[in-house]
């Protein structure tokens, strides 16, 4: 029987729950490394994925909140990592971005999908965006 978690949600199936797990650590350390550093180790990763969907991106931000206390609170650089990270290890790669808002001041990270925020409140369109990393571009065949 799945268990119901206090947001209504339900938790995910232990194979869903791993990787998330994962992506969580991954995010944790990850988070950790100057925005510079970030971007490089994001843009490496990226490599060899195809564009995520919205609805890939936001199954995998459901997983992660779902799994992870931390994620689901006020860390959204955590939660905007590890929602990327475990895109990434299904195949697939959102666009990660972070920005800032005046005033007051506030940044804030979060994923975006087929031009869309994922999961994220209407007042997002109120963030410049200042660091993005998008899916790789497909070559195009001759």
């Amino acid at each position: 029987m799945s268990q119901i978690l206090a947001s209504g949600g339900r938790r995910p199936a232990l194979r869903r729950r791993v990787p998330a797990r994962i992506a969580v650590l991954a995010a944790c350390l990850l988070a950790r490394l100057p925005p510079r550093r970030i971007r490089l180790v994001l843009r490496l990763l990226r490599r060899g994925a195809a564009p995520a969907t919205h609805a890939q991106a936001l199954a995998a931000r459901q997983d992660i909140t779902a799994t992870s206390t931390l994620c689901a609170g006020t860390y959204c650089l955590q939660r905007s990592l590890a929602t990327t990270l475990l895109c990434r290890m299904r195949g697939n790669w959102p666009t990660w971005c972070t920005g800032v808002r005046t005033p007051p001041f506030t940044a804030h990270a979060w994923v975006e999908a087929d031009g869309r925020p994922v999961g994220e409140p209407a007042d997002i369109t109120a963030y410049r965006t200042i660091i993005s990393v998008r899916p790789p571009r497909r070559r195009r065949a001759c």
